[in-house]
């Protein structure tokens, strides 16, 4: 009972504050110079907790209510997204799963949260990306908090940022998951040359090349940390950060697997593009090997080589095999027995280690 009067008090005090110093708008568009810009929409996580607060009294709802969260730009948007999947996403599905006493139950926990949320400093985040992307990288976003069926967050339409309003995950653990979209948004703003790198390749090795660049969610998970010295999962669930040490643990059979997959495309194995992209989705998982394996190299070459060889990784993700084969190969010989890239995929890549 003590703890439930603590969280009570907590509330209130979260609310009290807010309504000092936090501006009452639902869309606050932060910038930094000319490389940050982002926008947090929250309204309509705000529509349906004014139609939850009306739940709770037992006041009548009426449809300027709902009309308030269905014209929201996230809702909107949401609603594109889930339809461009081939998902059913209705309004008045949506309207039964906001009244369902599991939701309602939820309303202050929701409430705490998005305030919570709405004090997280987006625009350091976005300083501490940029430190991780190459020069001339832009951050241009809109993060949408919201409250809906799915428990998923996603990137849509290249820079919308959509977080599940969850109330176990901390606003430290909100930061982290923004921060890591935010690595990649920044990322998409830059030319990489990739299709001048890639022209001497043939086209199965091409597409080898393109899947090599989904290690770019290890990238992401550095940028995300801050460092390769702190835990990506510093602030998570003690179960997410157990999955993830368990996942790590298993890095040299995860790299074997992997670059079967890899040599697979390599040689043209696969029946169709579809059978290729299917199987490297069963990578990304949770956090799977693209993360994992990804964020272990990434971290090596910045700890051996320094931020300016990890840019290089960065900008031709083949640079990263290659690389991390010349750390492993000098690690395995003191002590850890570390997997390596075979010369076959290499070699077929074109892959150079960087130069120090």
């Amino acid at each position: 009972m003590r703890d439930f009067a603590r969280y009570l008090l907590l509330t209130f005090l979260v609310l009290v504050i807010s309504s000092v110093f936090v501006l009452p708008c639902r869309a606050l568009t932060m910038a930094d110079g000319s490389r940050i810009s982002i926008k947090l929409d929250t309204s309509e996580a705000e529509a349906v907790l004014a139609i939850l607060d009306k739940a709770c009294t037992q006041q009548p709802i009426a449809e300027a209510d709902w009309q308030r969260i269905f014209s929201s730009e996230p809702y909107v948007s949401l609603k594109r997204r889930e339809h461009s999947m081939k998902r059913s996403f209705e309004d008045d599905v949506f309207q039964q799963y906001v009244l369902s006493p599991e939701t309602v139950k939820r309303t202050d926990a929701l409430r705490y949260t998005l305030e919570a949320w709405k004090g997280a400093n987006l625009i350091a985040s976005a300083r501490q990306v940029l430190k991780f992307l190459p020069a001339g990288a832009k951050i241009n976003a809109t993060v949408y908090p919201v409250i809906k069926p799915r428990e998923n967050s996603f990137v849509f339409e290249d820079n919308k940022i959509f977080l599940y309003l969850d109330p176990t995950r901390p606003k430290e653990v909100f930061l982290n998951t923004v921060t890591h979209e935010l690595h990649h948004i920044g990322m998409g703003s830059v030319e990489t040359g990739f299709d001048e790198r890639y022209m001497d390749l043939s086209p199965n090795a091409r597409k080898a090349g393109i899947n090599v660049g989904r290690f770019a969610e290890g990238f992401a998970m550095l940028a995300a940390a801050g460092s390769a010295d702190v835990h990506p999962h510093q602030f998570s669930d003690p179960k997410d950060r157990a999955r993830w040490d368990r996942d790590m643990a298993n890095f040299n059979t995860d790299l074997k697997k992997v670059e079967q997959f890899l040599l697979d495309v390599l040689n043209g194995r696969f029946a169709s593009d579809e059978e290729m992209w299917n199987k490297a989705f069963e990578f990304y998982g949770e956090q799977g090997p693209w993360y994992t394996l990804g964020y272990k190299m990434a971290a090596a070459v910045e700890k051996k080589y320094g931020r300016a060889a990890l840019l290089e990784c960065e900008q031709d993700p083949r640079r990263l095999l290659a690389t991390w084969n010349v750390i492993a190969a000098e690690q395995s010989k003191k002590d850890e027995q570390l997997a390596t890239w075979s010369p076959e995929l290499i070699n077929g890549l074109h892959a150079q280690p960087v130069q120090r």
